[in-house]
């Protein structure tokens, strides 16, 4: 079953100087096996091996999670994680695959329906010890039992050779009065940030509620410091202001929530338009998409203490920006993709900037794509001296998965 959430808002054009461009990168398509498709999603393990996987449409009812593994200037043969004719699949809550620290067990997630709702569906977690040749009967990331929304996970590997995954978590929201900010979910209480590790066999540790009120269906994402784990997501206030917070683990506790830059976005529905995060050792650079006041932008902001405090955040992109940020952060420099409006269609724009300094170096477009939902979120990530991009293409009705090398 496949649906899309209806979270559009619509704003003027205004006017801004693009930065100049140093240089034109380039973007070099590898081919990879998929037919028809998307929900694209990049990870690189710690041992450098990268994997992408995607959503294959194989006819109107049925999907599979299938993954291949980057070899040089090809992508494997792909291989069949699940399918499923009762799955969520959604243009912005996608799957993902991860692997455990050792580099050994491959894990992978998708959304599967548990009840009738619309919005009711469960994470299901599959792994792999063998590469990704058998997999495991399925389990459950959350135990609450409840026929709700629980989705937009993100999955990184942790310390004791677990996985550490963060998801919106609907539990709450079966309780309550309707709310005007329900985004359309016919839901009462407020969705909620949680968090669990679970290891090579399944079993489920940690599982804590992080923000009790947040928005309802922005991307999470999460990276590993030196210090801990950190994870960023946009926050909901009583006031219906939506802007990114973050949460750290220090030892065996987490932080409460704070925001990493005060936007003061006023909006009453979610903009489906979450921030990405990516650490250097103890630095940390954060991308996001806000349209406080009506103006439309996308920014990036540093920490050199592992998140603990940050510097002023820095504008990449005022003129009219769509969002669907992706960073990635190495030793001097940050690289970070968005889509950008042109006219009635989008371009993937990379900008380049100096980390130390928090400098924008300059900033290029990649390739021209579709505005529309199913275009879905370009992801980034660079692989041992390659950075790499997915995205998704449509053609028509019909739409696949594409990636390729940005040669700087």
């Amino acid at each position: 079953m496949r649906v899309f959430i209806f979270c559009i808002l619509i704003f003027g054009i205004f006017a801004c100087t693009e930065t100049t461009p140093l240089a034109s990168p380039t973007l070099t398509e590898i081919p990879n096996p998929c037919k028809s498709g998307g929900e694209a999603n990049l990870f690189v393990s710690n041992n450098g091996d990268a994997y992408l996987s995607w959503v294959e449409y194989l006819n109107d009812t049925t999907d599979a999670l299938q993954f291949s593994k980057l070899e040089t200037d090809h992508w494997s043969t792909a291989t069949t994680i699940a399918t499923g004719n009762d799955w969520f699949v959604n243009w912005a809550d996608f799957p993902s695959l991860a692997v455990h620290g050792d580099g050994k067990t491959l894990a992978a997630h998708w959304l599967q329906k548990s009840a009738p709702g619309t919005y009711d569906y469960d994470v299901h977690i599959s792994q792999s010890s063998d590469q990704g040749k058998n997999w495991s009967t399925d389990f459950i990331l959350h135990r609450d039992s409840i026929a709700a929304e629980h989705g937009f996970v993100t999955l990184i590997a942790a310390p004791q050779n677990r996985i550490l995954a963060t998801w919106l978590d609907g539990r709450n929201t079966k309780t309550g009065e309707a709310s005007s900010g329900d985004h359309g979910h016919g839901h009462g209480g407020a969705m909620s940030l949680r968090t669990a590790e679970f290891d090579e066999e399944g079993n489920i540790f940690s599982e804590v509620e992080l923000d009790d009120r947040i928005c309802d269906c922005c991307q999470t994402d999460a990276a590993m410091t030196p210090q801990g784990p950190i994870i960023v997501y946009r926050d909901r206030t009583a006031e219906e202001i939506r802007d990114i917070s973050i949460v750290r683990k220090i030892g065996l506790d987490w932080t409460q929530a704070r925001n990493i830059s005060n936007d003061n976005w006023h909006i009453t529905g979610c903009p489906v338009n979450g921030p990405a995060v990516s650490t250097f050792k103890n630095e940390v650079a954060v991308a996001w998409f806000t349209a406080a006041n009506e103006k439309p932008m996308v920014k990036v902001i540093f920490s050199k203490d592992a998140g603990a405090t940050f510097s002023a955040p820095l504008i990449i992109d005022d003129i009219d920006p769509l969002g669907r940020v992706d960073i990635f952060l190495e030793k001097g420099n940050t690289y970070l993709t968005w889509l950008d409006k042109k006219e009635d269609q989008a371009a993937i724009k990379l900008a380049i900037i100096d980390s130390k300094t928090s400098t924008l170096l300059s900033q290029h477009t990649l390739i021209e794509t579709s505005a529309k939902r199913k275009s879905g979120f370009p992801v980034l990530e660079k692989i041992k001296d390659r950075l790499i991009l997915a995205w998704t293409e449509i053609d028509g009705e019909e739409t696949r998965i594409k990636t390729g090398e940005i040669v700087l």
